[in-house]
């Protein structure tokens, strides 16, 4: 069996009863850094487990190993460094490989950065455009025009390192679009949480208050049709 579980994206409290048992239960956890596994697993007070590594420099046949721990019997559980496994993370390899050899999966649900941010956003998310992380060379300036015209709430993650671009590249690429709305989140359910809710012509200043600390998703209210 195959169980692919959902963790905190900051606040402990948010895990479930239900993720914990099966953490305890297992055989052994795939994870994409054992570091930060291990530590979670410390810190909700679970016993040591046996690791195995998976992140985005993988070989792809380590997943085929995978299938056959499952097929001698063991149970795995697959975790994300935060949050949801397969969003933004390699974890959709090990999901497919596995779903592909027919043994048994279960999910058990949980946080996801992406959706706390939209229900926290205020903005219309009946349907919405999950971009994950924006390319940041090719093909990424064509994907910013590309939303002039994108009428669905719009959602994607950021880095520390890029937020202060992103932003800028948005203050520009839609100055002609000033009332539409943004949402800014930075380190969701953790101590210093903050979001800051503007419009394009006020994203400058409101980008003055921001601490370039920790990770960002961004909502983007889609254009008016």
């Amino acid at each position: 069996m195959l169980s692919i579980v959902s963790v905190p994206i900051g606040n402990l409290g948010d895990i479930t009863v239900r993720a914990k048992e099966v953490l305890e239960k297992c055989t052994a956890v795939i994870c994409e850094d054992t570091r930060v596994t291990g530590q979670l697993l410390k810190l909700l007070g679970l016993p040591k487990k046996e690791f195995i590594s998976f992140h985005g420099y993988t070989d792809d046949g380590k997943a085929g190993w995978i299938v056959e721990r499952l097929k001698k019997g063991d149970h795995l559980v697959l975790v994300s460094d935060a949050g949801t496994p397969g969003i933004s993370d390699p974890g959709y390899v090990v999901v497919s490989k596995v779903r592909a050899s027919g043994e048994a999966m279960e999910v058990i649900p949980g946080a996801s950065a992406f959706l706390a941010a939209l229900s926290l956003s205020g903005l219309p998310i009946n349907q919405f455009s999950y971009l994950g992380f924006l390319p940041i060379k090719k093909g990424r300036q064509t994907l910013l025009q590309s939303l002039k015209t994108e009428e669905k709430t719009i959602v994607f993650y950021e880095s520390p390192h890029r937020i202060e671009k992103t932003l800028s590249e948005f203050s520009n690429i839609f100055a002609e679009q000033p009332e539409r709305k943004i949402v800014i989140c930075r380190e969701l359910t953790k101590m210093h949480e903050q979001t800051i809710a503007t419009t394009i012509s006020g994203l400058s200043e409101a980008a003055k208050t921001l601490t370039v600390k920790g990770e960002f998703v961004i909502v983007f209210a889609g254009a008016e049709g």
